[in-house]
Parts: C-alpha cells; sequence; structure tokens
C-alpha cells in the first residue's frame, strides 16, 4: 500500500509540473503576440511624433499672431461701439419726418 501512495505522489507531482509547464508556455506565448503588438504601437507612436514634430514652433508662432490681435480688438471694438452709437437727431431731418411740421 505504500508503494502504490508513493507512486500516485509521483505521477500527481508530475501532472502538476506539466500543467505549470503547458500554463507557463501558454503565458509565453501570449507575452510574445504582446511585444509584438506594442512594438508596433511603439513603432507608430515614434512616426507620430516625428510627423508632429514640427508642430510646437508653429504653434508659438501662431499664439504670437493671435496675442497681436487680441491686442488689436479692443481699439476694433471701441471704433465699431463709437459708430454704432445713434447720432443726436438734426432739426431739418426731424421736422420733415413729423407729420405736424407738414401741416
Amino acid at each position: 500500500m505504500r508503494n502504490l501512495l508513493i507512486v500516485l505522489t509521483v505521477v500527481e507531482i508530475v501532472v502538476f509540473v506539466g500543467a505549470l509547464a503547458v500554463y507557463l508556455i501558454l503565458i509565453a506565448a501570449s507575452l510574445r503576440r504582446i511585444s509584438t503588438s506594442l512594438g508596433k504601437v511603439t513603432f507608430g507612436v515614434r512616426a507620430i511624433e516625428t510627423q508632429c514634430a514640427s508642430v510646437g514652433p508653429s504653434v508659438l508662432k501662431v499664439n504670437e499672431q493671435l496675442k497681436v490681435i487680441a491686442g488689436a480688438l479692443d481699439t476694433v471694438s471701441a471704433k465699431a461701439e463709437s459708430l454704432a452709437a445713434p447720432s443726436p437727431p438734426s432739426d431739418s431731418l426731424s421736422s420733415a419726418a413729423s407729420p405736424s411740421a407738414a401741416n
């Protein structure tokens, strides 16, 4: 009986180590696929970085121009408000427009 228990224990250990080996192989294969995908993503991100390298200096130039435009908007706004303000009516225009002046 003792020999049977020893054999069963050894078989159990072999099955356990075999199952561990199978799962470790599956995990290694999965990690290889992930590594390949990450390599492609890294390549794509570097390509995007290269393509966008000229954006930074261009944005600085655009921001400088926008600051100039924003500074001029106050003056333009003040001029537009002064032009849009109603002018006081003159006597000749008001007398021609009123019906009592025609009688």
